[in-house]
């Protein structure tokens, strides 16, 4: 079937095709820079564990070592994936020269200007993330650490990253995304558990108390129901990071991350709800197996309706800032970032050619509802989206993988 005998078929459902595939054109998805290399970074020495509750499994070969491999594996990533993209990096991302090494409270804009570079010449974006793990002083705590030298060591960090923030959005004229979040929790039931939100609480106040411009720095606040080494007790639940982005709607956002919650309740559920109290809302796209695993995000059911929802709530306006967030070592990390973002896209064109049904719920017509649903899956969505990859110059289903192999060939299998 041709993209012109598909388009006629959603057209008899009153779906305009062309609109959806030029609307999602402009949509900004943030890819994340932490699936190339294991969120290893570049501040502190690769061959030392991830702490803060974060663990990523797996050998694969080709593993970025250095920014110019990790940008060159981007390159290759954004080639193969449609759309508008951004970068999202965390804090130990920072790239130094010449002996110019700064400790995570000390970090400057400079620090980053490779990145903007390579933002520039690409057309990109960025979104930023101050880096509360893997560290000597992210030991269990660190924005709720009872030692008040520590707290302020990571309150000078989240400040730092407010000044970086900045100078990532006026420098590539789009505004960043900064998310803060931290491992802090006990492994065991603690005795105490309101004086380490207290201490959070106070933090996080203090990192917003640098001064910046809210149009252009958006930070937010992201939730955990647990992690590996803080199974009894997180700092900053989901009750305490919702409540604060509320009481502080000024100046941060909430972000929820769909790997961050009790494996039974769904993040698709919840955007329209917090959209009903806050203009503006933050995703971190994943793929959670029992446990906040950070699987590669596949074209499942809670994918696809996390994107009906941001699309049916009118997110694609600007209200819901999307990023990818998983790392797999198991597998190709080309692969990996590639088949993610692609299967994000896929959710989200699913979703803006999926007929608006609200009128016949408004009617409680409920048997029309589950017929046209059902009849819905077996549309023929891949011309759809094969014209929508055309359009972006993107290669369709089943012309890309070739690119990959070839890459690890000629390129990753040599990194020893």
């Amino acid at each position: 079937m041709s993209y012109v005998e598909a388009k006629a078929k959603y057209a008899a459902l009153g779906v305009d095709t062309d609109a959806a595939i030029a609307k999602l054109r402009n949509v900004p998805v943030a890819l994340h820079c932490w699936q190339g290399d294991d969120v290893r970074g570049f501040d502190t020495d690769p061959s030392k564990p991830l702490t803060g509750g974060i663990q990523t499994t797996g050998n694969y070969p080709g593993r970025a070592r250095t920014p110019e491999e990790l940008m060159a594996d981007l390159d290759v990533v954004l080639k193969l994936c449609p759309g508008t993209k951004k970068m999202n990096l965390h804090a130990s991302y920072a790239i130094f020269e010449d002996g110019d090494w700064a400790d995570r409270d000390k970090l400057e804009p400079k620090h980053f200007k490779k990145w903007v570079d390579f933002c520039k010449e690409r057309g990109l974006g960025c979104d930023f993330n101050p880096t509360f793990f893997s560290h000597p002083k992210a030991n269990g705590l660190t924005l709720s650490h009872p030692d008040p030298e520590i707290r302020k060591f990571w309150i000078d960090h989240g400040k730092a990253c407010i000044r970086i923030s900045t100078y990532l959005a006026e420098e590539l004229g789009q505004p960043c995304i900064m998310n803060i979040w931290t491992g802090d929790g006990f492994k065991d039931i603690p005795a105490d558990r309101m004086g380490p939100r207290v201490r959070y609480k106070e933090a996080i106040d203090e990192i917003l108390s640098e001064p910046f411009d809210f149009n252009k720095v958006k930070p937010c606040v992201e939730s955990k129901v647990f992690g590996i080494g803080v199974e009894a007790y997180t700092v900053g639940s989901a009750e305490f990071s919702l409540s604060y982005a509320a009481v502080n709607k000024d100046r941060c956002i909430p972000l929820m991350d769909n790997g961050h919650y009790h494996p039974t309740e769904v993040v698709s559920d919840k955007i329209p709800a917090l959209l009903a109290f806050f203009p503006e809302i933050a995703l971190h796209i994943t793929r959670p197996i029992r446990w906040d695993s950070d699987h590669v995000v596949l074209l499942d059911d809670e994918t696809k309706e996390l994107c009906k929802e941001i699309v049916r709530c009118g997110g694609l306006e600007g209200s819901v800032k999307m990023a990818l967030d998983y790392f797999d070592a198991s597998i190709n990390r080309i692969s990996a970032w590639t088949v993610g973002f692609r299967n994000v896209q896929k959710a989200l064109l699913m979703a803006l050619i999926t007929p608006d049904l609200t009128a016949m719920q408004n009617e409680s017509n409920w048997t029309e509802i589950m017929v046209i649903s059902e009849e819905l899956k077996t549309m023929p969505f891949g011309e759809i989206w094969n014209e929508y990859c055309r359009q972006c110059g993107a290669p369709e289903d089943g012309q890309w993988f070739a690119t990959v192999k070839a890459y690890e060939e000629e390129v990753l299998a040599k990194r020893v």
